[in-house]
């Protein structure tokens, strides 16, 4: 035995010797250290305890440094747009001059009459163009396990409010800048507590090391295990729902989405490949370009590998790279090799590629198309100001016709869109046009009845509306990153139709959202309660009746009382089997009713 403990110990020796030469930390990477800055605000070092890239930060810490930040710095506001699902706060960053911050809200105020171009005159469009600040967004975090651009966040907000120099100082002053600092923190801490419940004291560069190999279900989707990153325009978690709202409440000019890939891969930056979305304005592209070409720039000077235009398509409207494009701005995706790679690891090539090295990347290409947007202010300005005119679009339809008599999701749709900033209006008379039917595909003299939702193209959200609502979206070749197709008439089911003729109907503007109608039929002596399953909500109905306690059947086969029939699948809450509760049955029916916003019908009698 003593022969081989002495060999085990000798080879532990010399790997812990070896891995003592990786160093984490590299003077290459020194984050502007060069610059002046504020003495009083400050660093994440100096706050957390530790260089960039020397430990992954949890988000509770990321957190608390904000605060201090924004607490430090006149520069600063912290928004709180929403909340995850595990109850993490969702924050916004908002740094500009000091002189800005003072007028933010006017300034705000101004810059969304650009919005519509059509209420605003020539004249007053040119001044504002001329003076106003251009807003510029950037969000970090939306995929957990991609953790370097959350680090570099932190970096690029204590460089703006705190830097003294006169590039950082003449940028607060022309741009107003947005920071999501961490859209998924609950699938980065999910990554972050188990990286350090496996990270060595001693770096591990060694892909085979445990540290590297992050098990399933990784910290890459939030909460329910959604990809945040495929749910900017669908909305369907309270995540997304927040930074898209918090999005439209600023709608920037700019906007670049940061994530990581696999390690071996090196940084991405736009432009991205085919298929391209073909409504967005023919200038889109070179301005990305141009961005793409000043974060190249910075690598250039610093031996930083990288491509462009060999992946990552930009088709399908709910990324965070499109969204915003569809929106009209100039947006785009950066892709950092890093996933899986800890605190250091050892490519293909054999480099060894650090944490602090993908912080590092992310910063200065954050830095480069900040400073670069700055030059070109009054450029951006009337990029959007022009793609947010309905007569520069490039889609040949006038106006998308949706009957109220529709599918179960008619009101989610409608609400959907409204949620987006689209106008919808209700015509108040029949009207027939030629149009084409959603189903067939085919186009027809139709005649549509008085109620019928009317979406007209003409209108500042056209791009963005033309782009999910439009039956099929013209495409140059079939080679998706993912997602392939998503109009909205087909996805929610509906009967839907759409035009190219010009339209002059009778309508009336939609102020809010239709909503589902709640109604409760009670009896005194109520021998059971039905439910139709073939309402919207009947599903969150059943839900909350479990919640209470209640025991429930469903029927296999239709029935009628002589009056209604109730289809397949119907939900009864026999008094009978639920006798405990017969005292307060009724009331939680009527309660369940209004909060899901179902019908449900009292009987006297189980003979049907």
């Amino acid at each position: 035995m003593r022969p081989i403990s002495f060999i085990t110990l000798f080879l532990l020796f010399i790997g812990v010797v070896g891995a003592q030469e990786q160093s984490l930390l590299d003077k290459r990477f020194n984050f502007d250290g060069h610059l002046p800055y504020d003495p009083a605000i400050p660093s994440p070092a100096a706050f957390l305890g530790y260089q960039p890239g020397e430990e992954l930060t949890l988000y509770a810490h990321v957190v608390q440094y904000v605060e201090k930040l924004a607490a430090s710095s006149p520069k600063v506001l912290l928004r709180q747009y929403g909340t995850t699902y595990e109850g993490r706060p969702l924050y916004n960053m908002i740094i500009t001059s000091e002189k800005n911050q003072q007028n933010l809200e006017a300034i705000r105020q101004t810059h969304l009459k650009l919005t519509d171009p059509d209420a605003l005159p020539a004249k007053e469009a040119a001044a504002l163009i001329s003076g106003q600040p251009v807003f510029l967004s950037m969000s970090y975090g939306i995929h957990g396990n991609e953790t370097s651009s959350t680090e570099a966040a932190l970096q690029v907000a204590w460089r703006l409010a705190a830097a003294t120099d006169e590039a950082t100082l003449k940028l607060l002053d022309e741009a107003v800048i947005m920071l999501f600092l961490c859209i998924n923190p609950d699938g980065r801490d999910r990554y972050v507590y188990w990286y350090k419940s496996m990270q060595r004291s001693i770096p591990a560069a060694e892909p085979a090391d445990i540290e590297h190999h992050e098990p399933w279900p990784n910290g890459r989707t939030n909460h329910y295990w959604f990809d945040l990153n495929r749910d900017w325009f669908y909305m369907v978690n309270q995540e997304s729902r927040g930074h898209a709202m918090e999005y439209l409440h600023w709608m920037p000019q700019v906007h670049v989405d940061y994530h990581e890939q696999g390690y071996n891969s090196n940084y991405f930056t736009a432009p991205g490949t085919t298929p391209r979305n073909l409504l967005l304005p023919k200038s889109y592209e070179a301005l990305s370009d141009t961005f793409g070409r000043a974060n190249i720039r910075a690598f250039d000077e610093h031996q930083i590998s990288y491509f462009t235009r060999e992946a990552f398509d930009f088709f399908y409207p709910g990324y965070g790279s499109s969204y915003p494009g569809v929106m009209g701005s100039i947006s785009m995706l950066t892709e950092q090799g890093g996933i899986g790679g800890g605190r250091t690891v050892r490519t293909e090539d054999g480099y060894v590629l650090t944490l602090q090295q993908r912080v590092w990347d992310h910063y200065i290409t954050s830095m480069a198309t900040l400073l670069k947007a700055a030059t070109m202010r009054s450029e951006l300005l009337q990029y959007s100001f022009d793609a947010w005119n309905y007569r520069t679009s490039a889609s040949p339809q006038k106006a998308y016709f949706l009957p109220a008599q529709n599918s179960l999701y008619l009101n989610d749709a409608i609400a959907l869109l409204m949620a987006h900033g689209v106008k919808v209006d209700k015509a108040t008379r029949e009207f027939t046009t030629d149009m084409m039917d959603y189903r067939t595909g085919l186009t027809s003299r139709t005649t549509l009845p008085a109620g019928t939702y009317v979406i007209s193209t003409a209108q500042p959200r056209h791009l963005f509306l033309n782009s999910v609502m439009e039956r099929n979206m013209a495409i140059e070749d079939s080679v998706m990153y993912d997602i392939s197709t998503w109009s909205i008439p087909l996805a929610y089911n509906l009967t839907a139709y759409s035009t190219t003729l010009p339209q002059n109907l009778s309508t009336i503007p939609l102020t809010s959202p239709p909503v589902n109608e709640a109604s409760f039929a009670s009896s005194p002596n109520a021998y059971a309660y039905v439910m139709d399953w073939h309402q919207r909500n009947a599903p969150a109905a059943l839900a909350a009746m479990w919640e209470k306690g209640y025991k429930t059947r469903a029927a296999k086969e239709p029935f009628s009382d002589g009056k209604t029939t109730f289809g397949e699948g119907t939900i009864i809450i026999l008094t009978g089997h639920n006798l405990d509760k017969k005292d307060r049955i009724s009331e939680d029916m009527h309660a369940i009713t209004q909060a899901t916003a179902v019908h449900i019908k009292a009987f006297d009698s189980g003979r049907m």
